[in-house]
């Protein structure tokens, strides 16, 4: 059931929802690859926090895209 929910028992159509789940998501990735990063930088693996640095300007770049998205659905 919770499968087929389109907005009658939660209020929110699912395409608003997964676009708010979408953008949290990318938030709480974008505070998990800095602890990952900062957890490489003190064992010496540079290129390892490098990595988690570029994971999370993605995850970011995600976030916002996702809240101008949001922002847009929800002003129409």
């Amino acid at each position: 059931m919770a499968g087929e929910e389109t907005g009658q028992i939660t209020g929110t159509q699912d395409k608003d929802y997964n676009i708010i789940w979408f953008t949290e998501q990318c938030l709480s990735n974008v505070l998990k690859m800095e602890t990952f990063a900062q957890d490489a930088e003190r064992a010496g693996d540079t290129e390892l926090a490098e990595f988690f640095r570029r994971a999370q300007g993605e995850s970011r770049k995600g976030a916002e895209q996702g809240k101008a998205m949001l922002k847009s659905r929800l002003a129409g």
